[in-house]
């Protein structure tokens, strides 16, 4: 896969989501002057004399302690260890590759005041693949995710433990195999790697495009399903959608108007007598487009927290100050995350009504459960159920993570966003969201075959064809949890958005 050039401040979504999906990562090296200008700042304030706060003195409510300038590096080295205090599993390594190049990022702006070379070892460990083991809980996104940005920074100077060609070690043996050296930290930069919102925005950005490969697939499972149900495009009509002016809305109408776009089974009952579809079908653009707006605003909002500073004390080198401040405390991506959390639960909450339908005679007009032989067999009742199951899961999980605040460090930190909670739990609720996605999937495709041979647009015959690749189709019933995870592995790994083609999303 091709490399990411880390460019401080410029960076896109799609570079965040390359790196996310394996890239290569180099720091462009245009921005060492900056960054060697901030380093000199931090030199020229200790050698000044003058208490400046993460410099020369404790941190938090121990601000008021002076630092003697001969144990500053020892200060910074103890402030890795001490805050090192996460619990529970280790984060994915695609997230740790994230949090790595985002605080790489961050750090080359030049306002952190630490040391090339440093940033240059942050690199290297990204290059050898050696990564800090970080555990997923100990933040609240207050002064940053302190302690798993602590866990990251401890494997950089060798403490902890990292992960090297599949191995999980001390970090001091993964870094000698991989012919690296531990980092000895200068004054500043253990704050400065401690300090900020990388780990919290890096699993928000991972939820984020997760669920965007969820909206996508469920975009087509969603028109799958009309063809199933025979439902009418009328809906999806323009003159509709530009009445109401949301440009979500707009975009989703006129994709599903494209996909359907040629549809022998469309054609089929143009002159029947239904008059009006239930509103999973009817309602697509509405609800689907306010996702898709939904999830742009979160994109937006995660894009700016990607490429912003959020450590403490911020260096300013026209002026030779160092300047405390709160860009560490993570609202902006507690807000987006939860935001990230309502479009999953939503996207969910249609696809599964849709299956509901296409499952029941009364409304489908298909054979129960689309069996062809119902009773010997019980064809999707329980497909649905585990549907339900996981939209209900999505429900719990979908509790604003912003609205909760609880005081730490002495009343220091007072007031707290609940970021890394609020983005932690996103993966899981995207994985929820693709297993039901894949269940719409099966059941639409399962509906479209009962037509009498007719065919769909070629879009959808793409995807149809795409899936059935992976699974056969039903006749008795057989085990069954193995297609679910086949149709999820084409819903996860975009095999079927790339046999339907274009489709709108986040960028």
């Amino acid at each position: 896969m091709s490399s990411v050039t880390v460019t401080p401040g410029r960076m896109i979504l799609a570079d965040w989501a390359a790196i996310w999906r394996g890239a290569g990562v180099t720091i462009d090296p245009a921005a060492k002057p900056d960054v060697d200008a901030a380093a000199q700042t931090v030199d020229d304030l200790i050698a000044s004399g003058r208490a400046v706060y993460g410099l020369n003195t404790g941190f938090g409510k121990l601000a008021q302690t002076r630092i003697a300038n001969e144990e500053l590096a020892t200060l910074q080295e103890r402030l890795v260890l001490s805050h090192a205090a996460g619990v529970g599993d280790a984060l994915p390594e695609p997230v740790v590759r994230l949090i790595l190049a985002l605080k790489m990022a961050s750090l080359a702006r030049g306002a952190s005041g630490v040391r090339w070379t440093t940033i240059v070892a942050i690199q290297a460990m990204l290059d050898t693949g050696v990564l800090p083991v970080i555990p997923s809980q100990g933040s609240v996104g207050a002064s940053g995710d302190l302690a798993p940005l602590a866990h990251m920074s401890a494997a950089l100077i060798g403490a902890g433990e990292a992960t090297y060609q599949g191995e999980r070690l001390p970090a001091a043996d993964a870094l000698k195999k991989a012919g690296l050296e531990p980092v000895r930290l200068g004054p500043k930069e253990g704050l400065a790697l401690l300090n900020g919102t990388q780990a919290s925005t890096a699993l928000a950005l991972a939820g984020l495009f997760e669920v965007e490969s969820g909206f996508q697939a469920a975009l087509l499972s969603g028109a799958l399903s009309v063809e199933a149900a025979k439902g009418s495009v009328a809906p999806f009509d323009p003159r509709i959608h530009q009445l109401r002016g949301h440009p979500g809305q707009i975009d989703v109408a006129q994709s599903l108007r494209d996909l359907l776009e040629g549809s022998g089974i469309l054609a089929s009952h143009e002159n029947c007598d239904k008059i009006q579809d239930p509103y999973c079908l009817r309602c697509q653009p509405q609800v689907m487009g306010a996702v898709l707006d939904l999830l742009r605003q979160a994109g937006q909002v995660l894009e700016r927290e990607a490429n912003a500073v959020t450590d403490n004390p911020l260096v300013f080198t026209d002026t030779g100050e160092a300047i405390s401040g709160g860009n560490f405390h993570a609202e902006p991506v507690a807000f987006a995350a939860d935001q990230i959390a309502m479009a999953a639960c939503e996207i969910g909450s249609i696809c599964e009504r849709r299956i509901a339908l296409l499952t029941d005679p009364a409304v489908s007009g298909l054979p129960a459960f689309l069996t062809p032989n119902p009773g010997i067999n019980s064809g999707f009742m329980i497909a649905h159920v585990t549907a339900a199951a996981l939209v209900s899961e999505n429900k719990q999980k979908a509790y604003p993570a912003s609205v909760d605040s609880i005081p730490t460090s002495a009343n220091q930190e007072d007031h707290v966003s609940m970021a890394t909670h609020g983005a932690f739990r996103l993966l899981k609720m995207a994985e929820n969201l693709h297993n039901v996605v894949a269940i719409e999937t099966l059941s639409a495709v399962q509906g479209m075959e009962f037509h009498d041979g007719l065919t769909s647009s070629p879009r959808l015959e793409a995807v149809r064809g795409c899936l059935r690749e992976a699974v056969p189709a039903y006749g008795d019933d057989r085990y069954f949890a193995p297609d679910i995870a086949s149709a999820r592995r084409l819903v996860t790994g975009r095999g079927l958005v790339a046999a339907a083609g274009e489709l709108p999303g986040i960028a």
